[in-house]
């Protein structure tokens, strides 16, 4: 009888340990979008631009110094 109870409280244990790493693993993501939603938000309040915002201007100015170089060259070339 001694062994079966033991056999219980290890699976008790087992199934606690479980379910601890799976709510760990939830409020672990929970935690990620709540901080990336305060990084947003803090960086919209201090008008930072974003990866992307910076990517596209980068891309606008290639595509104006293209247009720029092609405006420059000689007729006929």
């Amino acid at each position: 009888m001694a062994a079966r109870g033991s056999e219980r409280v290890a699976d008790v244990l087992e199934e606690l340990l479980v379910e601890l790493s799976g709510r760990l693993r939830g409020g672990r993501a929970r935690f990620s979008e709540q901080g990336g939603a305060l990084v947003r938000a803090i960086a919209d309040e201090l008008n930072l631009v974003t990866r992307d915002d910076l990517d596209e201007l980068e891309l606008r100015v290639a595509q104006l110094e293209h247009r720029l170089r092609l405006l420059e060259l000689p007729p006929g070339e």
